[in-house]
């Protein structure tokens, strides 16, 4: 019994060794999103060129940072060009489901975001995203022949497995550094808007979600306030060593009109605040110098008298 169950154990390693071997599908964060090759009248680089680019799209909801990555493309066999991302760019951290475009215009002396290398127009380009470590993040073949003048090869939404061609018709839209699938209606509005075209039927709901959540709160405050009622009478009968409740009603224990509730509740209003009367006990007396000025001195003001001779 002992061996065939080291036997079983033997075999669910080696099973789970030989599986994890196997060939696994990248699964990144950062993926390429939308390639466009032959761009004429299509989205400028900062330098108001045209040029072809590739836009990696980060798919996490965390951030992830392109600095040290490679872009490598290639449109011959054996014949691959290496883009190296730099570092120290604050801008190749890619946020949170967002965009990040790498112009295809061999100078990357531009900047950060501009590679080394050229999209083939003739030929199919293989583009593959490696991480530091050489390792493939994401790879994609746009096939020749495949795109013409300023239309896009894309995922049909972001970071769907689904690819199309972007040509400006329909609902197919070129999307450079945002969302490759683009809205124009609400069908829910819509649906909406078919069955209450004047709005009726929204005015009635808002209405009775308003009603509803008013006749919610004065159940709350008149639940709260007769549960402190209650405690009220309790605590007094309490403090009068009553546990008889009708003496204790005869009595009047723990009730009060709204009239001294009132002058209760201002009182201490006017004792924590600044709005209670009290007038100063010390008396500070400063003697206050002036400077002698002859502007103000009235000697000056007075008409001399007439001296006698």
């Amino acid at each position: 019994m002992t061996r065939n169950k080291i036997g079983i154990f033997l075999s669910l390693m080696l099973a789970l060794g030989f599986s994890s071997c196997g060939e696994q599908k990248p699964n990144s964060k950062l993926i390429i999103n939308e390639v466009l090759v032959e761009n004429q009248h299509n989205f400028q680089d900062d330098y108001g060129l045209h040029s072809g680019w590739i836009e990696i799209f980060n798919r996490a909801y965390s951030s992830a940072d392109l600095a040290g990555c490679l872009l490598k493309v290639s449109s011959q066999p054996g014949d691959t060009v290496t883009y190296f991302i730099p570092k120290g760019d604050v801008l190749t951290n890619v946020k949170p489901r967002q965009h990040t475009l790498f112009w295809a215009d061999a100078n990357p002396r531009k900047g950060t975001f501009h590679t080394s290398f050229v999209l083939s127009k003739t030929s199919a380009n293989w583009i593959g995203l490696f991480d530091s470590g050489k390792k493939l993040l994401d790879e994609v073949i746009v096939p020749a022949g495949l795109l013409g003048t300023d239309q896009s090869y894309a995922r049909v939404s972001d970071a769907s497995d689904e690819w199309e061609v972007k040509n400006d018709q329909g609902d197919k839209y070129v999307t450079p550094s945002t969302n490759n699938k683009t809205l124009e209606a609400n069908p829910k509005m819509d649906k909406f808007e078919q069955h209450d075209p004047i709005g009726v039927g929204m005015a009635i709901s808002a209405m009775c979600v308003v009603f509803s959540g008013l006749i919610l709160l004065y159940f709350c405050f008149s639940f709260v306030g007769r549960a402190s009622i209650s405690m009220r009478k309790r605590n007094a009968m309490k403090a009068h060593n009553i546990t008889d409740r009708v003496e204790a009603k005869e009595k009047q224990l723990g009730e009060a009109s709204g009239e001294v509730i009132a002058a209760i509740t201002m009182a201490l209003h006017e004792t924590q605040g600044a709005d209670h009367d009290m007038e100063e006990t010390v008396l500070t007396i400063s003697r206050v110098k002036r400077s002698y000025s002859p502007w103000s001195s009235k000697i000056y003001t007075l008409r001399e008298p007439l001296h006698k001779k």
